[in-house]
């Protein structure tokens, strides 16, 4: 049977019965799942993946009416980008990697696709796969960097280990939803049940709570079957099954407060126990919780139409889903004394005030702003305060030097921009110390993107590479967005590895991963720094336009809805329609 628990307004005693009956379904098929043939799960997933086209376009006007948004409107892209195209694309990339298992018994990667970098360091592309890929995203490719240890003789050893080596028993795992992007918590699910064998508990987030009918439309196959199962509620409900005694596993995506009070306990005596090292709850934890998201700026030659293009990059990076993201940029890290800095802050400034307004429905985003706004002087409100009612904001020349500055320590998670300024003789000298400041003062290891001219790549050599090893962060992006890297799911996501559930940032563990990789460090994700048809007058050759998911690319919601289709049945008979959308954006 489907096992969903949606009460109105239930009783205490009536909601844990419920999540009573979910769990103890839950246990009782663990362990058949563990042990389901590859071939079983393949059937589910494209029942699935089937059921997720199918209920696109009603997931979409569902997210669009909760966000304020015009369905026909450029900004609904983000909706059919984040929601079911992110999701299709995650189980085409789950299923891919399936039924190599199911022959070879494992997943593989081409030799050509796999190098060592001069410290030892194994790196494998994992996008693109195939000239689809490349055709319509030209000129990004993406990079899987494994932790010290792995090799190109072992790293086969370090793939697929999970299915090379099924476990007897399965696990009843919780995933708690996220708020903001629609396919964070169905992609979480896949996670568990392809990745880690184990059946799942979805509480969904009452922010979108709306989206449950339809996921539970699309799950409903491993809901009938007794491998999902959905709940809802606020925080009582969350109190309760986070600490039911049938749940084995915990992921969340949230903030890392409520992590806190999920392992140590709420309030001060939570604090204490943190403190002490001295966890609650005992359940293994995954997780991912934000950041202080760093944007670097290298200097270079850049030109007037690189300003441009790249101010309204930077924009993107921070008013995505209206600047409710955990990757959105926090601060924009510039060099100090380059000639162009005025020139790409202006841009930037006249961007932000153009991109039109957006519904502020994330609860206590106004108060976040405001609070911004009143404890910094240097505040700057670069939009229509009477068509926004959380305006875009603009925080300039924060003091590197200041590790105790709010916007370097905690995520805002609404429209504000900071900047600071970096200092370095030329860009090889700047381009450590900006890495230094990311690693060392700000909060956070999740995502952080660079912005570098081609011509300053090739000056740097090597050094460049190296700067990228050294950033702590989870998936780097070097002139794409490393939100992008979040939508490719062959690409891990999570924190870059290390921390602990005393001092846990942006969280352990990784989601996505549908390659299998047992032991990757970071992402890195590649983009062109010009646009088509621009980049064929640079001398670089991609075809890629404007992006579709940029703020100001008029056909934003017709292409990534053209992607969707094209995602699901591959038709080349899509392409033109995407090609003549995607060049007039």
């Amino acid at each position: 049977m489907s096992i969903t628990a949606r009460p109105a307004e239930p009783a205490a005693a009536d909601f844990k019965k419920a999540i009573d009956a979910q769990v103890a379904t839950l246990a009782a098929h663990k362990d058949e799942w563990a042990a389901l043939p590859v071939r079983r799960r393949i059937e589910y997933l494209g029942e699935v993946r089937q059921r997720a086209h199918d209920s696109a376009p009603r997931w979409v006007e569902a997210a669009c009416r909760a966000k304020g948004l015009d369905i026909d409107s450029p900004a609904a892209g983000e909706e059919w980008g984040s929601g079911p195209w992110a999701l299709i694309y995650g189980l085409n990339r789950y299923l891919e990697s399936l039924r190599q298992v199911e022959q070879d018994g494992t997943t593989s990667v081409k030799g050509r696709d796999v190098r060592t970098r001069p410290d030892g360091q194994v790196v494998v592309r994992v996008f693109p796969e195939n000239a689809i890929d490349n055709f319509l995203l030209n000129g990004i490719h993406g990079e899987v960097w494994m932790e010290p240890g792995v090799t190109a003789a072992n790293l086969a050893q370090n793939m697929a280990r999970g299915y090379r080596h099924r476990p007897r028993h399965g696990a009843v795992s919780l995933v708690l939803g996220a708020g903001n992007i629609a396919s964070i918590a169905p992609m979480d699910v896949l996670h568990k049940l392809v990745a880690e064998h184990s059946v799942v508990l979805l509480k969904m987030n009452p922010v979108n709570d709306y989206l449950g009918p339809i996921f539970e439309d699309i799950f409903q196959p491993l809901l009938r079957d007794g491998y999902l199962a959905m709940t809802y509620g606020g925080v009582d409900v969350g109190e309760y099954i986070t600490n039911h005694p049938g749940v084995e596993e915990i992921h969340m995506t949230g903030s890392d407060k409520t992590h806190d009070a999920i392992v140590f306990g709420p309030g001060p005596e939570g604090a204490e126990r943190k403190k002490k090292g001295q966890p609650l709850n005992p359940r293994r934890m995954t997780s991912e919780l934000g950041n202080v998201s760093p944007l670097i700026v290298v200097p270079g030659p850049w030109d007037e139409g690189d300003i441009r293009f790249q101010a309204e990059h930077i924009v993107t990076t921070k008013l995505h889903n209206a600047g409710f993201n955990c990757i959105g940029t926090q601060v924009l890290v510039m060099p100090e004394n380059w000639d162009r800095g005025d020139a790409l802050l202006s841009a930037v400034r006249d961007i932000m005030g153009k991109t039109p307004p957006r519904k502020a429905y994330y609860p206590g985003a106004a108060q976040r702003q405001q609070g911004i706004i009143e404890s910094h002087g240097s505040a700057e409100v670069v939009d229509d305060r009477a068509a926004n009612e959380v305006p875009r904001t603009i925080v300039a020349g924060l003091d590197s030097k200041d590790a105790a500055e709010s916007l370097f320590r905690q995520e805002c998670f609404v429209s504000v921009l900071s900047t600071t300024t970096i200092p370095g003789e030329g860009p090889a000298e700047y381009l450590r110390n900006a890495v230094r400041f990311c690693n060392e003062t700000l909060w956070g290891t999740l995502g952080a993107v660079i912005l570098i001219h081609p011509k300053t790549i090739k000056e740097l050599g090597a050094a460049f590479e190296d700067a990228v090893g050294e950033l702590h962060y989870g998936t780097v992006g070097i002139n794409v967005w490393s939100g992008i890297g979040f939508l490719l799911a062959q690409l891990p996501w999570g924190a870059y590895p290390g921390h602990t559930v005393e001092e846990v940032q942006s969280g352990m563990g990784w989601v996505h991963n549908t390659k299998l990789f047992d032991r990757p460090q970071k992402s890195v994700l590649y983009g062109p720094f010009y646009a088509y048809p621009r980049s064929m007058t640079k001398g670089a050759m991609t075809m890629l336009p404007r992006p579709p998911w940029f703020v100001l690319n008029k056909q934003g919601g017709n292409v990534q809805r053209r992607f969707t289709d094209f995602e699901f049945d591959r038709n080349p008979a899509r392409i033109p329609g995407i090609l003549a959308d995607a060049m007039r954006g």
